[in-house]
This record gives structure tokens, C-alpha cells and sequence, in this order.
């Protein structure tokens, strides 16, 4: 943060929680950062009238009275981008928690400032560029290995071509020079830090069509519900359905290089558990902890409302600084209720018209906002290059009801409905997503993609069980009023088939070793062999096989067993599917 302009002096005339007003604030321009009293409180000016400004302040308070100064620092909320964002753990505004330990304690002090890069530490950097080589903005001057896992490129500034002048190869802190490219406009020196305002999208060449699924290793996600690298995606559901245990599991498995994990306005316990857990979980990929390739943005219910706001900021420009790399990034909000609660409690203040439920009125462009910065695109770049950034938001619904305005300005604008069911839930039923209400609007952009890696036939397979599980729904009627005798056998069967799709193949166990992830692969022949036994099972009923016969089976077992099958050993499953398709017409016929 630069040097406060003490050209710009106002003076505080209101206080009303997180919201203060100053006037004399001439000069001062939209989400400029303020410094508020002699305490220096870091806000931001969200609202001009006149030399009056509104200031949400990001800490608290209570103590701060009228004709205090509030100073401008002329500057919008920035971020600091640089080697050493990767493994760590911030506050909603890039405030490193455990620098904040180690100045001020277990709580956090007023008017603390601790930058969000270790401005000291130094980083060997190894140039891919020679002097006299024509740059543009985006290009690779040099790389970092910022982690084991984690190579970070250092790019030149967006806004900046020219002729690298000089360039450096050593150790050196974030701040140091280690370029200097000719421009039009003089010599411009580059250190590995850059800066971006949270609240402007960083700029990319052309957004391009996502085809590829981000494979998460959950069945019900990855068969039915799939998202897309690059995707924007919607996880609501009520309390204790499993939203956090949903998005851990994405953050662990997700094929993505970088993941990005914002717990914006959770209970502190549960974020606790979060930055307990994740520096203890290996990363499945690399065999390293996965705080490897992972950033935390940690804003607790507890914390300056005003941080919650920006923690979803915060969170996605650092996400775009690594896939403007050309890494797959994969960002978690968890929950995008508390962030819109924050934007109800400032609006409030502001006096402004409230919208639905007491929203403000922007809600729904605010919420699109976000989702949009999602994609896949090609970078800024000379050479060409690709990278993703897939957000998955969790949103918290009053009582569980879908129909309140976050949810529904949610699913406006994503295209993956992971809608989670108490009453599956409360049946030990995890992932607790419902088959019924749940939908993905990518499925049609993926068959290619799906077909190639596990079997040409998968969407088909993926179709057929989707209409024996909606036959469920409608056959489950007709036995609670008439019973089960009332069926005919290819309809019990159905039934069957369709139990065995809810509890051997979606059911999944986040804490077995097994179970806890499925390769594409590993789903396909699972399902393969339930739709194989199914469709052999009806043409032995049709010629007069009796239903109990063809339930007892061996291969029943092994179907219900399939989800222990080490993903070393799918052979085992590529037998069963054979068993499946032979063992049904072993039923002696009437």
C-alpha cells in the first residue's frame, strides 16, 4: 500500500458499524483505499457525493468518532502478485495470518499493516528471455520454483511491450529489478511483484469454448453432473448437507494445478478445521502436502464484515494471476450467503432501496460479476497459451430454500446445479446431491471428451441410468400406495437396478482410502456392469426367468463390492462386466 496523500484530509462525520462517512474528501475517486483515523484502519470508499464519501472499513470500529482524519491513499484495493502466494493463509484483504500472529497475537490488532508478500525472502530466478528479445504484456520473462509442485512464471506487466534491455539471473526479494524492457515510453524496470485491483478482471486475449471435464474423482459429479475446466459452478444446500466436505473433496482431487479456497463468513470452527486439515493432506498427484499448490483466504463470521465483501476478490485475482500462467486453477467460495449477507449489511447503512428479501438491488449483477471472471482463455501472450479458472461457489439458503434470491442470481449465471437434499443427508447418503433436482449444462460439451478416455458408449450409459433412476421416482409411487406385488418383474427390477445406482455407485465414502476417489475409468465400468446385468436381466424376464432367481446372482455381490476395487486393479472390473453379461442367462427359464 502506497504512502498515504495527505492531499486528500477528510474528516469523519458518521459511524454506523462498518460504514463511515467523511467529508472534505475532494479529490478522492470510487474504491480508492482510505486510511480512517489516527489508527490507521484500512477502507475503501464505496460511495461519493459530493467531497462526501462512504467508507466501508475492513476492520473494527468501535472507538472511532466524529472529527477523526481519514486520509487517501489515491490507490483502488490491490493485490500483491508474486513468487509466495502459493502455501499461504490470508485475511479477507491479503493480510498473511501468521505474519499477524507474530506481530499481534492470537487476535488481530487495529490498524495493522503486514504486507501480503514476504517483501525479504529471496527467490533464484532463472530467465527465459535474452536482452534484445521483443516482449508483450503476458510474456514469460523468467521462472521461479516457487514450490516442488508449483513452477511460477514471472510476466511482463499487462501494458507493457518493448525491447528487453537487460535482464538478471540469481536471488533476489520480489521488489528487486530483475528486467528492464525498452519501451515507447521510456525504460520500464520489472521486479517480480505486480499489483492488481481486485475488483477489475484481468485482461486476457479471447475467452474459448471449455470441452475438457475437470475430473474430481466423485461419481455422482463426474457421471452425471460434470463441470468443465473452466466452469462456473453452484453447490447450495441446507445446513449439515455437506457443502464444505463437497468442496474439500474438489480441492483435493480436482485435476487442477492450482487451488484457490476461500471460506468467506464460515463459523470458525469450521475454517479451522480447514487450515488444520489442509497443511496435513497429501496431494495425491505429486505426493506432497497440499498446501503445495494451494492459497487460503480465511474471513470467519467473526471478522470485519466489510473483508467478507472483498475475500471473494481477493481470492479470484489471485486465482487469474496463476492461470494467466497457463495453470488450471480450481477456486472454492464457501459461502457466497455470507459474502451476499455482507453486501446486504453495508447496503443497509448506505440508506440504499433495498431488492428482494433486503438484497440490494445490484445483487445480481454483483453475483454475475464474479461467476464471469471464470473460464477457459487464451492468455495475454506473444506465443499462445492456455489456461482455466473453474469457480465452484456453496451457497447457504435460508432453511434450505432454493427459491431466496442468492441461490436463484446464482443459477442464473452458472451452468452446474449440484443441488444438495437434507433428507439424503439425514440417510447417511453422501455426496448428499440429488439425482432429481440437480442438472449440468456441460454434458453436451464433454460426450467427445468422455467417449475418448473411458468408453465410447459412457454418455449413453450415463443417459440410460439417469431414466432408470427418474423411473424410480415414478414406480416408488405406485408401491407406497398399492405395494411392490402390484409391479410387474421387469418394473421390480427397475427398482432393483436402481437401488443398486444409488448405493453402489453414488454413494461415496470421503473418508475411505478406496473409495474416496474414482478415475474415469473406474466409473465407467462400474456403471457398465449395473446397466449390463440390467438390460440381460430384462431379455431372461422376457422369455420367462423368474426375478428371484436372477437376484441371487454371485455378480450382484461383486457389482456392490465394485467400489473397493483399487484403481490398480480395474481388470477386476472388466471381468465383472463379462460376468454381468453371461451370468443372466444361466436363469433357468420357465
Amino acid at each position: 500500500m502506497s504512502e498515504e496523500n495527505n492531499n486528500v484530509h477528510g474528516t469523519i462525520v458518521k459511524v454506523s458499524g462498518p460504514l463511515v462517512v467523511a467529508k472534505g474528501m475532494n479529490g478522492a475517486r470510487m474504491f480508492d483505499v482510505v486510511k480512517v483515523s489516527d489508527k490507521k484502519l484500512t477502507g475503501e470508499i464505496i460511495e461519493l457525493a459530493g467531497d462526501t464519501a462512504s467508507i466501508q472499513v475492513y476492520e473494527e470500529t468501535s472507538g472511532i468518532g466524529a472529527g477523526e482524519p481519514v486520509y487517501s491513499t489515491g490507490i483502488p484495493l490491490s493485490v500483491e502478485l508474486a513468487p509466495g502466494l502459493i502455501s499461504s493463509i490470508y485475511d479477507g484483504i491479503q493480510r498473511p495470518l501468521n505474519l499477524l500472529k507474530e506481530v499481534a497475537g492470537d487476535y488481530i490488532t487495529r490498524g495493522i499493516e503486514v504486507p501480503g508478500i514476504d517483501h525479504e525472502k529471496k527467490w533464484t530466478f532463472k530467465p527465459l528471455v535474452s536482452v534484445g528479445d521483443e516482449v508483450f504484456s503476458g510474456d514469460f520473462l523468467g521462472e521461479v520454483e516457487e514450490t516442488v509442485t508449483v513452477l511460477h512464471k514471472v510476466m511482463v506487466p499487462v501494458g507493457t511491450q518493448g525491447k528487453v534491455k537487460d535482464i538478471k539471473e540469481g536471488d533476489f526479494n520480489v521488489t528487486d529489478t530483475i528486467a528492464v524492457i525498452e519501451t515507447e515510453d521510456g525504460d520500464k524496470e520489472v521486479a517480480m511483484l505486480q499489483k492488481w485491483p481486485i475488483r477489475d478482471p484481468r485482461p486476457v486475449k479471447e475467452k474459448l469454448v471449455p470441452k475438457e471435464p475437470l475430473i474430481t474423482g466423485q461419481r455422482v459429479i463426474d457421471t452425471f453432473f460434470p463441470i468443465v475446466k473452466g466452469g462456473a459452478g453452484c453447490v447450495p444446500g441446507p445446513f449439515g448437507a455437506g457443502k464444505t466436505v463437497i468442496q474439500h473433496q474438489l480441492a483435493k482431487w480436482a485435476d487442477a494445478d492450482i487451488v484457490v479456497f476461500i471460506g468467506c463468513g464460515e463459523r470458525g470452527n469450521e475454517m479451522t478445521d480447514v487450515l488444520m486439515e489442509f497443511p496435513e493432506l497429501k496431494d495425491p498427484r505429486s505426493g506432497e502436502p497440499l498446501m503445495k499448490r494451494t492459497v487460503l483466504i480465511a474471513n470467519t463470521s467473526n471478522m470485519p464484515v466489510a473483508a467478507r465483501e472483498a475475500s471473494i476478490y481477493t481470492g479470484i485475482t489471485i486465482a487469474e494471476y496463476y492461470r494467466d500462467m497457463g495453470f488450471k486453477v480450481a477456486l472454492m467460495a464457501d459461502s457466497t450467503s455470507r459474502w451476499a449477507e455482507a453486501l446486504r449489511e453495508v447496503s443497509g447503512r448506505l440508506a440504499e432501496m433495498p431488492g428482494e428479501e433486503g438484497y440490494p438491488a445490484y445483487l445480481g449483477s454483483r453475483t454475475a460479476s464474479f461467476y464471469e471472471r471464470a473460464g477457459k482463455v487464451e492468455c495475454l501472450s506473444s506465443k499462445g497459451r492456455e489456461g482455466s479458472l473453474t469457480v465452484v461457489g456453496a451457497v447457504s439458503p435460508p432453511g434450505g430454500d432454493l427459491s431466496e434470491p442468492v441461490t436463484q442470481n446464482t443459477l442464473r449465471v452458472t451452468k452446474v446445479f449440484w443441488g444438495l437434499d437434507a433428507a439424503l443427508a439425514y440417510k447417511r447418503h453422501f455426496p448428499a446431491i440429488n439425482w432429481l433436482t440437480s442438472y449440468s449444462l456441460y454434458l453436451d460439451d464433454i460426450k467427445g471428451y468422455l467417449a475418448k478416455e473411458a468408453g465410447e458408449d459412457f454418455p449413453d450409459l450415463q443417459s440410460e441410468a439417469m431414466k432408470i433412476l427418474q423411473h424410480e421416482a415414478e414406480l416408488e409411487e405406485i408401491v407406497r400406495l398399492v405395494g411392490i406385488d402390484a409391479l410387474s418383474p421387469k418394473e421390480q427390477l427397475v427398482l432393483n437396478t436402481a437401488k443398486s445406482i444409488r448405493e453402489d455407485f453414488l454413494h461415496q465414502n470421503a473418508f475411505d482410502d478406496v473409495d474416496t476417489y474414482s478415475s474415469i475409468k473406474k466409473q465407467y465400468l462400474m456403471m457398465k456392469a449395473i446397466l449390463t446385468f440390467h438390460n440381460k436381466g430384462v431379455d431372461v424376464l422376457e422369455k420367462g426367468a423368474d426375478l428371484k432367481d436372477l437376484l441371487k446372482l454371485p455378480v450382484l455381490e461383486k457389482i456392490g463390492r465394485s467400489k473397493m476395487t483399487p484403481e490398480d486393479k480395474l481388470d477386476e472390473l472388466e471381468a465383472m462386466v463379462a460376468k454381468a453379461a453371461s451370468e443372466p442367462e444361466s436363469v433357468t427359464l420357465k
